[in-house]
């Protein structure tokens, strides 16, 4: 998980322009990496972060943009989060917090997708958003056939709204359910770059398109040489076939077959790797490809003619075993 590490570290570097993006990726952090909580009859906003620094940086933003106080503690690592992880809870004026981040309505019911100021606000705001998505429950893997970047959401509706704030953006993306885990993912190449540059990972962006070009390079040049060795093996599997239907051609037809196309047949067998172009050289007279060909067609069908009305095996009875391509 280096990439997404190297990811979340620069975004934390990242600080939003406006007072209205910092609320808008507070509000999506919030709705990332938590929810609500109901304690002792009070309504907590809670988060679950990876990294300590986010979440003191969360907490913060709480302070400066809304007036709480949170408190932070260490949960231990379980199956489904191995190491450490960061609980932020707000529990004094949690409903307030909860009202003004979106994540309840004036009717106190729980908002399951994304506000819509979030995501009918400004490019800053929507910028906002998928930075504080990705720094809650994103990941970035390896450019190459399965690259992604991908966002856990706690539900569709979230994992919609989300979709539709990345298009917004003009990037590309999906919503996913796999195995009732819900998540957004991108997974072509350019909008993996174009989202990154998005919401301000410039650094890590040079450093996924420079291994993403030297695996493309590496794949190209594999590609190259897979072509060349099946190529390599095609020409040397058909002159095997060539050679042995024409071995089996001038057993049948014996001294019956005609000087000319025994000719041709001869020099097949006399240089077994040659080309056509190659055997019309080594005629005597010189005979172009084209020549070469049809008298060794002539022969194979002049041969397999005479053995079907003998009823012997023709020239196809004996070839070899080939690999497959």
């Amino acid at each position: 998980m280096t990439l997404t590490a190297d990811v979340k570290h620069e975004l934390l570097r990242t600080r939003a322009a406006t007072t209205q993006a910092r609320a808008a990726e507070v509000a999506s952090l919030l709705r990332f990496a938590g929810g609500l909580q109901l304690i002792s009859g009070r309504i907590a906003v809670e988060a679950q972060l990876d990294s300590e620094m986010l979440a003191r940086r969360l907490g913060r933003e709480l302070l400066e943009l809304y007036g709480v106080r949170a408190k932070i503690s260490i949960v231990a690592g379980s199956g489904a989060r191995p190491g450490e992880s960061y609980l932020l809870r707000v529990l004094e004026n949690g409903e307030t917090l909860a009202r003004q981040t979106g994540l309840m309505d004036a009717r106190r019911r729980t908002v399951r997708g994304l506000p819509n100021r979030l995501t009918t606000g400004s490019q800053d705001d929507l910028t906002a958003v998928w930075r504080g998505a990705f720094l809650a429950a994103g990941s970035l893997t390896d450019p190459g056939r399965s690259a992604s970047l991908d966002i856990i959401t706690p539900n569709s509706e979230t994992a919609m709204a989300l979709v539709g704030a990345a298009g917004r953006l003009g990037v590309s993306s999906k919503a996913r359910e796999v195995r009732g885990v819900h998540r957004v993912v991108i997974r072509d190449g350019d909008a993996i770059s174009a989202m990154l540059t998005v919401i301000g990972a410039h650094a890590t962006v040079e450093s996924w398109e420079s291994l993403r070009q030297r695996r493309e390079t590496r794949a190209t040049a594999n590609r190259l040489v897979n072509f060349d060795d099946a190529n390599l093996r095609r020409s040397a599997q058909a002159a095997v076939t060539a050679c042995t239907r024409v071995e089996r051609a001038l057993q049948i037809l014996g001294e019956g077959a005609p000087d000319h196309l025994k000719y041709a047949g001869q020099l097949r067998l006399a240089h077994r790797e040659a080309s056509l172009d190659e055997l019309g050289r080594y005629a005597d007279p010189p005979m172009t490809k084209d020549a070469v060909a049809g008298r060794i067609r002539r022969l194979l069908a002049l041969a397999d003619k005479q053995a079907s009305d003998r009823g012997i095996p023709g020239t196809e009875s004996n070839l070899p075993v080939l690999d497959e391509l």
